[in-house]
């Protein structure tokens, strides 16, 4: 998986099997982790958890799945195909904090703001949370979904954790009792791919589905505030179901101004800005014509966009907000000093990049079948039809039976 990220002054990207941590604006070494090099599992003597599948007995590929950084930009977590959380320390220097293992691969991971502990929701549905204080201690199941998580995040106060699902739910839970669910907020009609509650609007979230579009919630109470569909936006008619795109990644810039909606194949990137009318409401400002497809893209602390595309020969560009408009700033320095840290890593990123799409096998197949009987149907009306010149074939053999019933049925005895 390809994603991108902001920590600080650090720009990290993931790729393949690599983590790739590089300064933005000092010619700092960069920091590399390799899953394939990481700390191996210990074997263990007691039997694992079979609820995988029997997935204790895989061999992962170590390719990365996904990856958090904490609310200070201090601590970074990340998971990957071979079940290993780990967490890291930006300061003083970046380095291992701790290698744990985790039951089932994870989809996504994000660490509490008070940065105590680290939530990883899995493939199977259920949710976990590591201690990041004690970082050699196992995780702790918290709650469960019936369906695959997709994605998960927390509210500003660590009050709710939120969860959306394969099944187009999205479950709003308090953080300190799971089991309580405070609201859902429904209305999606494909997977939910991504959520994000936006900075300085701690009470709404931002959701974006399998279906093309992206929702405004009021999650405490479960209410719809906002919907957009972005196929029109992009000037694409919603019965066109072969150009439909997953929404793949909604970003927020710190200030909470700007909201960065990338879709999954699709060479734009749409920007929404915050409305300060009498009631506050994201409407959509411009659009970002690309010349490949993005990868992921992220927000710097400074309020920046970089984008990940998939080119070898530009592959990251940043866009600055100036004059009410955004613009490329293809002569930054800190732009050409991190492109020229990539390229060592393009191979690997090259990977990420050709992989089909990671949403195909999650969207709703449909079946006609009424075609089916219908044709079932008229194919039995036309073996009943009387044909010209033929008689009528007998019904369940009753005819037949009756002929030759009355055929053996002996005649009145001739008197002596």
């Amino acid at each position: 998986m390809a994603a991108l990220g902001a920590c600080e002054d650090w720009l990290i990207t993931t790729c393949d099997k690599k983590l790739v941590a590089i300064h933005t604006t000092q010619s700092r070494d960069q920091f590399v982790f390799d899953c394939s090099t990481a700390e191996e599992k210990p074997k263990s003597t007691e039997p694992d958890n079979k609820s995988d599948g029997g997935g204790s007995e895989e061999t992962g590929s170590d390719k990365i799945l996904a990856f958090a950084v904490s609310a200070s930009g201090n601590l970074m977590a990340l998971t990957d195909d071979t079940k290993r959380l780990v967490l890291f320390s930006r300061e003083p220097t970046w380095q291992i904090i701790s290698t744990r293992w985790v039951v089932r691969r994870c989809t996504s991971l994000v660490f509490t703001h008070d940065e105590k502990e680290v939530w990883l929701a899995d493939k199977s549905g259920d949710v976990y949370s590591f201690s990041v204080v004690e970082p050699q201690k196992t995780g702790e199941l918290r709650l469960g979904h019936l369906s695959m998580l997709l994605c998960m995040t927390l509210t500003p106060n660590d009050k709710y954790v939120i969860t959306a699902d394969r099944d187009e739910k999205i479950r709003v839970s308090h953080l300190m009792g799971p089991h309580n669910i405070q609201a859902f907020c429904l209305g999606h009609l494909e997977f939910v791919s991504s959520l994000l509650v936006p900075a300085g609007h701690p009470q709404w979230l931002l959701s974006g589905s399998g279906d093309g579009t992206m929702k405004l919630w009021d999650y405490e109470s479960g209410r719809r505030i906002q919907s957009w569909d972005l196929n029109q936006l992009r000037d694409m008619p919603n019965s066109d179901t072969e150009k439909r795109s997953a929404v793949s990644r909604i970003a927020g810039s710190p200030s909470g101004c700007h909201i960065a909606v990338q879709c999954e194949r699709v060479p734009s990137v749409q920007l929404f800005v915050m409305d300060g009318g009498e009631e506050e409401r994201l409407v959509p400002s411009s659009r970002l014509t690309l010349s490949h497809c993005p990868l992921d893209l992220t927000f710097d602390p400074q309020g920046r966009l970089w984008v990940l595309l998939d080119c070898r020969e530009t592959p990251l560009l940043l866009y600055t907000h100036t004059e009410g408009s955004w613009t490329c700033n293809n002569e930054s320095i800190e732009l050409k000093r991190v492109i020229e840290a990539l390229q060592p890593h393009w191979e690997a990123l090259q990977v990420s990049a050709g992989l089909e799409s990671r949403f195909h096998h999650l969207y709703k197949v449909s079946f006609d079948n009424m075609a089916s009987y219908r044709q079932k149907k008229q194919e039995r009306l036309n073996q009943q039809h009387k044909q010209p010149g033929q008689k009528r074939s007998p019904r369940n053999g009753q005819e037949s039976n009756s002929a030759s019933k009355k055929a053996k049925k002996p005649g009145p005895k001739a008197s002596s």
